[in-house]
């Protein structure tokens, strides 16, 4: 025996009893743009715990927050980060056929919206990530948007005009804005509290789940329930890591992205149910019944360019949609 095989046997040997090998563990980082009490982390976190719990520990879930949606999308695209949930506001700028959902009053309600998405309507625009150098993996949500602002009560599309409204970089939520006569400033979400605070801008528009887990109530009057646009979310992840998954593993990760799904959309119906009256309580002036015919109405040169500019085919089958 050489030198050599013998240090190697020694070294063996010299190992506790019952020690054997560590198991290979696999590590995949989700960035959202919310803190963690969110319908984005409630998403995150079941996604974490049924992997884990599917393979063992084989897999282990880090979970980031990372306020630049762009910036996450961009890092899954190039293989940096492994997936990202976010919502739509900046994808239809990465797929460009997200951008139909993003019209405002899409959608009747929650149910319509997410019967959509989860059928083959949905499910088919999600097959137009790959091609992006993107894995759509599920639909998520954030819920339907509304308005505030820090300078007046907003009752009719007239009240709208002349604010300087945050918006996502989304030429769709852009050019309805700019139909309703206000000023529309994108600018990613990392950067929205600093802007109300200095005045730069004089409203945003977000889910309640959003304002409410932000505290916007903070550096905002007045809220609005102008429900103007559904907003979806999304799992996406690096299709590169997708594609080193096992079939068993696949089968995990699929099960834990619908986990993700149920937790979020259940997260996101507990804060609607609850977030406005917390929000009065916090001291927002909120106004309800909007007259959301009067805001179709304003909005119709903004609907009549997204006819021409997006899919006017799949929109009609959007509006059109009804549960079997």
């Amino acid at each position: 025996m050489t030198l050599t095989r013998r240090l190697a046997l020694a070294a063996a040997l010299a190992l506790p009893l019952g020690a054997a090998p560590a198991f290979a563990q696999t590590q995949i980082t989700i960035q959202h743009p919310l803190p963690l009490n969110s319908h984005y982390g409630a998403g995150a976190s079941a996604f974490k715990e049924s992997l884990e719990a599917a393979t063992g520990g084989r897999y282990r879930v880090n979970i980031q927050r990372n306020d630049n949606e762009r910036e996450m999308i961009e890092s899954v695209q190039i293989g940096t980060l492994d997936c990202t949930i976010t919502s739509t506001g900046p994808v239809g700028n990465f797929v460009p056929e997200v951008r139909n959902f993003d019209v405002p009053f899409l959608f009747r309600d929650t149910a319509h919206a997410r019967g959509v998405l989860d059928s083959e309507i949905g499910q088919g625009v999600l097959q137009r990530f790959n091609p992006r150098g993107l894995a759509g993996v599920i639909w998520l949500e954030n819920g339907f948007r509304h308005l505030t602002n820090s300078r007046r009560e907003v009752n009719a599309p007239a009240d709208v005009r002349g604010l300087k409204v945050r918006t996502m970089e989304n030429q769709v939520h852009m050019r309805a804005f700019q139909t309703l006569g206000a000023l529309p400033t994108p600018m990613a979400f990392s950067e929205l509290v600093p802007a109300l605070q200095q005045g730069t801008v004089d409203g945003q528009e977000n889910p309640i789940p959003v304002i409410v887990a932000n505290n916007l109530n903070q550096v905002q009057r007045f809220l609005t329930l102008t429900g103007h646009v559904y907003s979806p979310a999304l799992l996406i992840c690096n299709p590169a890591m997708m594609g080193r998954l096992s079939a068993a593993d696949r089968t995990a990760f699929m099960a834990a992205a619908r986990a993700a799904q149920k937790a979020n959309r259940d997260r996101v119906s507990a804060d609607e149910a609850s977030g406005v009256e917390e929000l009065r309580r916090r001291g927002m002036n909120v106004v309800t019944g909007v007259d959301a015919t009067a805001f179709q109405a304003a909005l119709a040169p903004a609907f009549a360019e997204y006819e021409r500019s997006l899919d006017g085919a799949l929109l009609r089958r959007v509006r059109d949609w009804r549960p079997n």
